[in-house]
């Protein structure tokens, strides 16, 4: 999220602005994100027009940005969800094809032809999003982090903020372990440090550190070759190709609150074997697949699942970019461009952020 920030910040004219990483470029969060891109878990249309302003961008990334593309794999999604949510989602496929979204309903038929190897059944509703795919988190926080930098921006890694120094309801400074920046403006973009550090600066927002738990599977024989990405809501897991004989495997976030500077590094076995078997169910070649790796990582999510993309109010120059709650890295372009036109214009052009304020907790 930062290095879009910054990226967006020089290219609109921002002199000389600087990213503060407390580790290295996707060392928190962005380093162990999936990288998967779609809409469906977008019922907002606040958020599901920042998705679709970013999935643009991520397919079309060096045509729109100008500096060097990091890699999008088009796979599409296709989406499994209980026929009795027919109804609701018959109507949020509508109000996004209403946006422009490339998304449809499609027949079991049509959906068998995507996933043969998939058992589908007639009691649920298919949607296909033809557009999603997955991207190279760490490639792209790389990739603008190099286009920020030859526009002028700074990085400086291993530079952990222990505070702002606020005078007279205004931002005057930023100050690190070992050094001190004088600044008007800064943004905290410190994703599940947020919590912790705001409440240093007097602002307490329901921030929680939670836990994602994911693995990635080697085929070895899928009888149909190819295994699309998708999300089974009937098993609660989602899944994407990785590579071209493995599949990466995901699910729900994992319940309670975590520390975002102690936690496990590898899935839960219980967890794994949970997930494997609902692919199993969905896709009955997978029980066959060999375990090849696991890993987690960590969301910081609200309580309504929606971030907090605002300019705090008494306090001139300050602004928070956080709490994404697991879809940060599908967010990332439009939210650098809305953060830039927030601190330069005044005012968000792009896309209406008013339902992510921070005065609605």
């Amino acid at each position: 999220m930062g290095t879009s920030i910054l990226y967006n910040l020089v290219s609109r004219g921002v002199e000389t602005p600087v990213l503060l990483e407390r580790s290295t470029l996707g060392s928190g969060s962005t380093g162990r994100s999936s990288g998967v891109v779609h809409l469906f878990t977008d019922p907002e249309l606040p958020r599901a027009k920042l998705t679709q302003i970013s999935l643009n961008i991520y397919r079309n990334f060096e045509e729109t940005l100008g500096i060097e593309d990091p890699g999008f794999v088009n796979t599409g999604f296709l989406i499994m969800v209980p026929y009795s949510d027919e109804t609701k989602v018959k109507e949020h496929v509508v109000r996004q094809q209403r946006l422009g979204v490339s998304t449809s309903i499609i027949s079991l038929e049509e959906a068998q032809i995507l996933a043969p190897d998939f058992a589908l059944r007639e009691d649920e509703v298919f949607i296909w999003e033809p557009d999603a795919g997955y991207g190279d988190p760490s490639g792209v926080a790389l990739a603008y982090s190099r286009g920020a930098r030859d526009l002028g921006a700074t990085v400086v890694l291993e530079a952990e903020v222990t505070d702002i120094v606020i005078k007279n309801n205004r931002v005057t400074a930023v100050v690190t372990d070992t050094e001190r920046y004088d600044t008007e403006n800064a943004i905290v973009a410190t994703g599940p440090w947020s919590g912790e550090f705001l409440h240093k600066l007097g602002l307490n927002l329901p921030l929680k550190p939670t836990l994602a738990e994911v693995f990635v599977l080697r085929i070895q024989n899928t009888p149909n070759g190819r295994v699309p990405g998708g999300s089974d809501r009937s098993n609660n897991i989602y899944f994407r190709p990785e590579g071209k004989d493995m599949v990466l495997v995901g699910g729900n976030e994992t319940p309670g609150e975590i520390s975002p500077d102690a936690y496990p590094q590898e899935p839960a076995q219980e967890t794994v074997i949970r997930n494997w078997q609902a692919l199993s169910r969905r896709a009955p070649s997978m029980e066959h697949a060999e375990f090849f790796k696991g890993y987690t990582g960590v969301y910081t999510t609200t309580p309504d699942r929606m971030p907090v993309i605002d300019k705090v109010n008494g306090i001139d120059g300050l602004y928070i970019c956080t709490g994404f709650s697991g879809r940060g890295f599908k967010l990332a372009p439009a939210v650098g461009m809305v953060v830039s036109e927030m601190m330069i214009d005044g005012n968000v052009k792009s896309a209406d952020i008013s339902s992510m304020r921070m005065d609605r907790f």
